[in-house]
């Protein structure tokens, strides 16, 4: 009954179709089937999507946003509430020296893009204030474009009060407002997102196209059908270790022909844009994963960094 009463309740606020004359009609394998339907298809999206706040992605699992903007030193702390994103707070910060996307190591640029909060560090030089919030950087999709460095934090200012004016590549604030900042946060459920120019907003078209292909993807990928699976990815897909999409490509083909039995479950959907220096129109997806085939168990997150173009998703990098 409680499986019965949850589809019955998440297909009506979510796609609003008369679900109840389905499962009188067809019981709730009826109301699945349809379900499935529906998380296939942009426009269904676009319906749920409608009276959503989607200017900084769409989550359901991380409820704060960091918007951080270089060229006017900007930090701004968004909480996500019901529907909406209220801002919290609003900074100045210090940053890298040097213009632009951090590249490498020891280059002084602060990075581009969707990072998450890794841990609270303390204990550290005074140089960095009373703590710091340490970011994911680089990620993924930044080790699968040869990116370096490490150690990109958000922090204080030195305590002994010499205000510096630029870091080697961290974002600084005020030692106070980084105490407000931390206090106001879950730092596991926050989203930082660091951009040169102003933050561009994500579309809700965008966001639909995204999330009705995962589906399709996902299907693709449980049912072994290759060609339909690779559509998906860009000819420029690289890993972490560099293998690119060729050899990707071969590596599915010998996964994909054995044809196996395959429970693929993907949960807990966080989108965010993700601000870059290569003019493209990117997104970072995180999910929660749970996959079963007879020779491999894995539950846990997956990653993955995407294009929007011509109203598809081309992945660029997947972890």
């Amino acid at each position: 009954m409680k499986k019965i009463l949850f589809f019955t309740f998440f297909a009506i606020t979510l796609f609003a179709k008369d679900y109840f004359t389905i499962y009188k009609t067809e019981g709730i394998s009826g109301v699945e089937n349809e379900l499935k339907t529906e998380l296939r298809e942009k426009d269904s999206w676009m319906k749920y999507l409608e009276k959503l706040d989607t200017r900084f992605g769409y989550y359901e699992n991380k409820n704060f946003i960091i918007v951080a903007t270089k060229h006017s030193k900007d930090m701004a702390l968004y909480k996500k509430e019901g529907t909406n994103f209220i801002k919290l707070s609003n900074d100045n910060m210090i940053i890298g020296e040097k213009a632009g996307d951090k590249v490498f190591e020891g280059d002084l640029k602060t990075p581009e893009g969707a990072y998450d909060l890794t841990q609270k560090r303390t204990g550290l030089d005074q140089f960095y204030g009373p703590f710091a919030l340490v970011t994911s950087y680089p990620n993924s999709f930044d080790r699968s474009l040869n990116k370096k460095g490490h150690g990109i934090w958000i922090h204080g200012m030195p305590l002994n009060g010499n205000r510096e004016l630029f870091t080697q590549g961290c974002l600084a604030i005020n030692n106070d407002k980084l105490q407000t900042l931390e206090s106001s946060i879950d730092f596991r459920k926050s989203v930082l997102l660091t951009s040169h120019d102003d933050l561009i907003e994500a579309k809700k078209e965008d966001l639909a196209i995204i999330l009705s292909s995962i589906f399709k993807w996902k299907d693709a990928w449980k049912d072994s059908d290759l060609e339909t699976y690779l559509s998906f990815y860009s000819k420029d897909f690289k890993r972490i270790d560099k293998t690119d999409f060729e050899f990707f490509s071969a590596q599915k083909r010998n996964i994909f022909a054995k044809k196996e039995d395959k429970i693929i479950k993907l949960f807990n959907f966080d989108i965010s844009p993700y601000p870059n220096s290569l003019g493209k129109n990117l997104y970072r997806v995180v999910m929660d994963e749970e996959y079963y085939s007879p020779a491999v168990k894995y539950i846990g997150k997956k990653e993955l960094y995407l294009e929007v173009i011509n109203g598809k998703i081309k992945i660029l990098n997947e972890d």
